[in-house]
């Protein structure tokens, strides 16, 4: 019997398009997406209490690609497209977590989910609280974030700080191969809701899996690239920008440490300070807009816990405070690029005013 929501044959969607998975290159090479797919499959392998919920994962694949084949794989019970209401399909998803089930339930965009938020903040976020430890919400929720794909400005803001802000929430924003890989097993594993950030530009981003690595912890930030002259903070869909400017830095004269925060709540207040005291300066980067932004409490977090080892003021580069412009030229204008982190790094280690 058909699930509510289901269809055999894909039709053209109201919300972003899918973007193509690619066909694979030669060697160990993988991408973002295959990651994530490929962490989705083995949790299910693993776990009978494992399933997949959300709109157009089954038979389209997921709107970006990240589901495609597992309805195939698995079944309609395990994966299960849901109708059009974030609200309704999050609850579900609260009550199957209640209920002893592990529901992963994917969300289009981030925008989206502001329809979900009640359900969200006001029952996943605080049940274990409010029922005296009684009733956990081991709950998972995907969704996309982040602009740069010219999708406009209902498909595209990043929202992940304002979630960081809730209490009884963990929030993770994997931008690596390896933590899109890696990190949804221990989010199941978890007794609170956790949320996951996948920025839509990293989708087709490939390389080498390392089936060794050893994935660091959910709390842990990780030095993506060491240096010595400014800290360049950052996480999810940022980090190859801040990488590309450590480069830039690097050819300059100026050396860069890299810091992925990987979590957004709890932050790694150790393994940020400990880098500021390192370098003595520090350059938050952050999609969100500025006005009471992630990067606003980073930097308060710094100057609380380490005003005495900056050699100069914690600077941010952050989107335009306007919504997301669709047309290509605008939208590039809006978010933070390679340039202004390189603009705010030297002018941090060159003491000139931000």
């Amino acid at each position: 019997m058909k699930q509510p929501g289901m269809r055999t044959q894909p039709k053209t969607p109201t919300k972003p398009q899918p973007e193509p998975a690619p066909a694979g290159g030669g060697g160990d090479k993988t991408t973002y997406r295959e990651a994530l797919r490929e962490a989705l499959r083995e949790a299910l392998r693993a776990d009978e209490r494992v399933f997949l919920m959300g709109e157009d994962v089954g038979a389209y694949g997921g709107c970006f690609g990240v589901s495609l084949g597992l309805l195939e794989e698995f079944g309609p019970e395990r994966i299960r497209d849901t109708p059009l209401s974030e609200s309704a399909f999050v609850g579900a998803g609260i009550g199957a977590a209640l209920a002893g089930m592990r529901p992963i339930v994917e969300i289009m965009t981030v925008n989206f989910s502001l329809l979900a938020l009640d359900q969200i903040l006001n029952n996943a976020a605080t049940l274990l609280h409010m029922s005296g430890g009684q009733l956990p919400v081991p709950l998972v929720i995907r969704m996309t974030t982040g602009a740069g794909r010219q999708l406009a400005a209902q498909h595209s803001h990043s929202l992940e700080g304002w979630y960081a802000h809730i209490p009884g929430l963990r929030v993770l924003a994997p931008a690596t191969l390896e933590d899109a890989r890696h990190m949804l097993a221990p989010a199941l594993a978890d007794p609170d809701p956790v949320l996951i950030f996948e920025h839509g530009t990293l989708y087709n981003a490939s390389g080498e899996l390392d089936p060794h690595a050893r994935p660091l912890g959910l709390d842990r930030a990780a030095i993506r690239r060491p240096g010595t002259d400014v800290t360049l903070i950052t996480y999810g869909g940022s980090l190859p920008k801040c990488m590309a400017a450590a480069d830039e830095l690097g050819a300059a004269g100026v050396s860069a440490e890299v810091v992925d925060l990987r979590s957004l709540r709890p932050l790694d207040d150790a393994t940020i300070m400990e880098s500021v005291g390192r370098t003595h300066r520090a350059v938050v980067v952050d999609e969100g807009w500025r006005s009471g932004s992630l990067a606003a409490e980073v930097s308060a977090r710094i100057t609380e816990q380490a005003f005495y080892e900056l050699d100069a003021a914690v600077r941010r580069v952050c989107s335009a405070e306007v919504p997301i412009p669709y047309a290509r030229q605008l939208e590039q204008a809006a978010l933070p690029q390679v340039a202004d982190i390189v603009s705010a790094a030297r002018g941090a280690v060159e003491g000139r005013d931000g």
